[in-house]
Protein backbone atom coordinates (compact mmCIF):
# COMPACT_ATOMS: atom_id res chain seq x y z
CA UNK A 1 0.00 0.00 0.00
CA UNK A 2 2.96 2.50 0.81
CA UNK A 3 4.59 1.44 -2.42
CA UNK A 4 1.63 2.08 -4.17
CA UNK A 5 1.16 5.60 -2.40
CA UNK A 6 5.07 6.37 -3.04
CA UNK A 7 4.73 5.40 -7.07
CA UNK A 8 1.48 7.65 -7.48
CA UNK A 9 3.26 10.49 -5.60
CA UNK A 10 6.54 10.16 -7.66
CA UNK A 11 3.89 10.25 -10.76
CA UNK A 12 1.94 13.05 -10.14
CA UNK A 13 5.64 14.77 -9.58
CA UNK A 14 7.07 14.02 -12.93
CA UNK A 15 4.09 14.68 -14.65
CA UNK A 16 4.17 18.39 -13.12
CA UNK A 17 7.43 18.83 -14.22
CA UNK A 18 7.10 17.12 -17.76
CA UNK A 19 3.74 19.00 -18.20
CA UNK A 20 4.96 22.56 -16.87
CA UNK A 21 5.67 24.12 -20.23
CA UNK A 22 1.63 22.81 -21.34
CA UNK A 23 0.94 24.96 -18.26
CA UNK A 24 2.64 27.46 -19.38
CA UNK A 25 1.33 28.11 -22.62
CA UNK A 26 -1.94 28.31 -20.85
CA UNK A 27 -1.46 31.06 -19.01
CA UNK A 28 -2.73 34.57 -20.22
CA UNK A 29 -0.47 36.08 -22.63
CA UNK A 30 -0.58 39.63 -20.41
CA UNK A 31 1.37 37.05 -18.02
CA UNK A 32 4.14 36.36 -20.26
CA UNK A 33 6.05 39.77 -20.64
CA UNK A 34 9.39 39.72 -19.40
CA UNK A 35 10.86 41.30 -16.62
CA UNK A 36 13.53 41.81 -13.97
CA UNK A 37 11.72 40.60 -11.19
CA UNK A 38 10.64 37.02 -12.88
CA UNK A 39 13.42 34.31 -11.86
CA UNK A 40 12.52 35.84 -8.03
CA UNK A 41 9.16 35.88 -8.66
CA UNK A 42 8.86 32.47 -10.24
CA UNK A 43 11.07 30.68 -7.13
CA UNK A 44 8.71 32.17 -4.72
CA UNK A 45 5.28 31.84 -5.85
CA UNK A 46 2.91 28.95 -4.93
CA UNK A 47 2.24 27.18 -8.24
CA UNK A 48 5.55 28.07 -9.98
CA UNK A 49 8.24 25.89 -8.79
CA UNK A 50 7.79 23.41 -12.59
CA UNK A 51 9.31 26.63 -14.17
CA UNK A 52 13.22 26.17 -11.90
CA UNK A 53 13.26 22.52 -12.15
CA UNK A 54 16.35 20.94 -11.80
CA UNK A 55 17.58 18.20 -14.64
CA UNK A 56 20.23 16.25 -12.08
CA UNK A 57 16.86 16.13 -9.87
CA UNK A 58 14.52 15.22 -12.70
CA UNK A 59 17.56 12.72 -14.27
CA UNK A 60 17.78 11.11 -10.55
CA UNK A 61 14.19 10.97 -9.85
CA UNK A 62 13.70 9.08 -13.08
CA UNK A 63 16.69 7.01 -12.17
CA UNK A 64 15.10 5.74 -9.05
CA UNK A 65 11.80 5.52 -10.34
CA UNK A 66 13.00 3.10 -13.77
CA UNK A 67 15.97 1.36 -12.50
CA UNK A 68 18.31 3.64 -14.51
CA UNK A 69 22.37 2.81 -14.73
CA UNK A 70 23.89 5.83 -13.98
CA UNK A 71 25.28 5.74 -17.36
CA UNK A 72 21.87 6.29 -18.51
CA UNK A 73 21.26 8.87 -15.68
CA UNK A 74 24.17 10.75 -17.56
CA UNK A 75 22.66 10.42 -21.05
CA UNK A 76 19.53 12.03 -19.52
CA UNK A 77 20.41 14.80 -17.81
CA UNK A 78 21.27 17.19 -20.37
CA UNK A 79 18.23 15.94 -22.52
CA UNK A 80 16.22 17.29 -19.85
CA UNK A 81 18.67 20.10 -19.29
CA UNK A 82 18.26 21.24 -23.09
CA UNK A 83 14.23 20.93 -22.63
CA UNK A 84 14.59 23.54 -19.34
CA UNK A 85 16.60 25.99 -21.57
CA UNK A 86 13.67 25.71 -24.64
CA UNK A 87 10.84 26.08 -22.40
CA UNK A 88 12.60 29.35 -20.50
CA UNK A 89 13.50 30.51 -24.13
CA UNK A 90 9.62 30.15 -25.00
CA UNK A 91 8.54 31.65 -22.11
CA UNK A 92 10.65 34.74 -23.12
CA UNK A 93 9.21 35.11 -26.36
CA UNK A 94 6.13 37.37 -26.06
CA UNK A 95 5.74 37.40 -29.91
CA UNK A 96 4.03 33.70 -29.89
CA UNK A 97 0.07 33.82 -29.87
CA UNK A 98 -1.35 31.77 -27.21
CA UNK A 99 -1.65 28.85 -29.90
CA UNK A 100 1.72 29.02 -30.90
CA UNK A 101 2.94 28.54 -27.80
CA UNK A 102 1.06 25.75 -27.31
CA UNK A 103 1.69 24.04 -29.94
CA UNK A 104 6.04 24.46 -29.52
CA UNK A 105 5.78 23.25 -25.59
CA UNK A 106 4.14 20.24 -27.48
CA UNK A 107 6.71 20.06 -29.43
CA UNK A 108 9.47 20.44 -27.23
CA UNK A 109 7.83 17.79 -25.01
CA UNK A 110 7.47 15.17 -27.92
CA UNK A 111 11.02 15.44 -28.73
CA UNK A 112 12.70 15.17 -25.01
CA UNK A 113 10.19 12.31 -24.56
CA UNK A 114 11.33 10.67 -27.52
CA UNK A 115 15.18 11.49 -26.63
CA UNK A 116 14.51 9.82 -23.38
CA UNK A 117 13.03 6.73 -24.60
CA UNK A 118 15.78 6.30 -27.11
CA UNK A 119 17.97 5.94 -23.67
CA UNK A 120 15.50 3.44 -21.89
CA UNK A 121 15.63 -0.50 -22.59
CA UNK A 122 12.03 -1.65 -23.60
CA UNK A 123 10.91 -2.30 -20.16
CA UNK A 124 12.09 0.84 -18.70
CA UNK A 125 10.31 2.60 -21.93
CA UNK A 126 6.88 0.33 -20.78
CA UNK A 127 7.26 1.72 -17.28
CA UNK A 128 7.89 5.86 -18.53
CA UNK A 129 5.05 5.67 -21.01
CA UNK A 130 2.98 4.61 -18.04
CA UNK A 131 4.16 6.98 -16.11
CA UNK A 132 3.45 9.83 -18.56
CA UNK A 133 -0.19 7.82 -19.33
CA UNK A 134 -0.95 7.92 -15.39
CA UNK A 135 0.02 11.99 -15.05
CA UNK A 136 -2.04 12.83 -18.43
CA UNK A 137 -4.88 11.03 -16.88
CA UNK A 138 -4.19 12.30 -13.55
CA UNK A 139 -4.23 16.15 -15.19
CA UNK A 140 -7.32 15.54 -17.08
CA UNK A 141 -8.96 14.55 -14.39
CA UNK A 142 -8.25 17.50 -12.29
CA UNK A 143 -8.99 19.86 -15.13
CA UNK A 144 -12.62 18.00 -15.52
CA UNK A 145 -14.58 19.60 -12.33
CA UNK A 146 -12.67 23.13 -13.86
CA UNK A 147 -14.55 23.13 -17.53
CA UNK A 148 -17.81 22.36 -16.13
CA UNK A 149 -17.91 25.24 -14.23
Amino acid sequence: MNATRNATKATIVLGAMLSAGILLAQAPEANQAPDASAPQAAQTQPGNQHRNFDPNQMAAHLGKRLGLTSDQVAQITPILANRRQQMQTLRADASLTQQDRHAKVRAIMQDSNSKIEAVLNDTQKQQYEQMLAQRREHRNHRSTPASQS
